[in-house]
């Protein structure tokens, strides 16, 4: 559980990284 939750949370935090960057080089 805490390898997968480690996972998502990696996973999130690169999703949210990327649509930050997205949105600030628009």
């Amino acid at each position: 559980a805490t390898r997968y939750d480690k996972l998502a949370r990696n996973y999130l935090a690169s999703l949210c990284l990327a649509a930050l960057v997205a949105y600030w080089l628009r």
